[in-house]
């Protein structure tokens, strides 16, 4: 393959043919970032749970499903949230921000996320105690496993919620400047819980950057 279909494919002249065909690549190389969010838009319950539900086709390690979502959309709680989030604008204009929660793996929930792939028929009833076994060697005893694991999974739901914002026309922004342990006692996190992020969502005013340039693909990319 030549490398020359890879210089300056950011630009869109080397995939150009697929981004004029393919809607799905098209909205995830418009996205970036929003700094301006319209203060005065309200997203429903069921644009909420839509984007949730969307977040959680993410993939995740045994089908763990390790995470949890807290739509932070009301004035009060965005007022609470405030200080957590460093004060950043962000946080309490956009129309719901998301506190991205990730949950330790934990092996010995393994019987109980396959079962309905069980009952779906899609696979079979003994390959269960395999399943569980091959995770148990993953993550007993591990911690660092784990919490990168939690970790992992947050961070593949955030960005399927960004991505499908974006298609919605809405603006997104990730946030690590917040105060985990605070987060922690706002929301009440259990022990094995993780507050990976902030994830700002909803309808933009005017003032966005667009799609900021991005390193050239050879620069990050390798052949063997």
């Amino acid at each position: 393959m030549s490398t020359a279909i890879f210089e300056n494919a950011r630009t869109r002249n080397a995939s150009e043919g697929l981004v004029m065909t393919n809607a799905v690549i098209r909205t995830m190389l418009s996205r970036s970032a929003t700094k301006y969010y319209d203060a005065n838009a309200t997203l429903t319950d069921e644009q909420i749970a839509a984007l949730v539900e969307i977040g959680t086709s993410a993939p995740t390690s045994f089908n763990l499903q390790n995470w949890r979502f807290i739509a932070v959309r009301s004035r009060e709680a965005k007022q609470r949230l405030r200080p957590i989030a460093w004060n950043q604008a962000i946080s309490y204009e956009a129309a719901v921000t998301f506190v991205i929660i990730g949950q330790l793996a934990d092996a010995s929930t393994v019987p109980t996320v396959f079962r309905p792939m069980v009952e779906a028929g899609y696979m079979a009833a003994d390959h269960i105690p395999e399943a569980e076994k091959g995770a148990r060697g993953i993550y007993d005893d591990n911690p660092q496993q784990q919490r990168d694991e939690a970790v992992r999974s947050a961070t593949f739901g955030a960005a399927a919620i960004i991505y499908a914002a974006r298609s919605m026309g809405w603006g997104s922004t990730p946030m690590i400047g917040f105060d985990a342990a605070a987060v922690r006692t706002e929301y009440g996190l259990k022990n094995n819980e993780i507050p990976v992020m902030l994830l700002a969502v909803g309808p933009m005013r005017q003032g966005n950057w667009p799609s900021k340039p991005r390193r050239p693909v050879l620069d990050v990319l390798s052949f063997r």
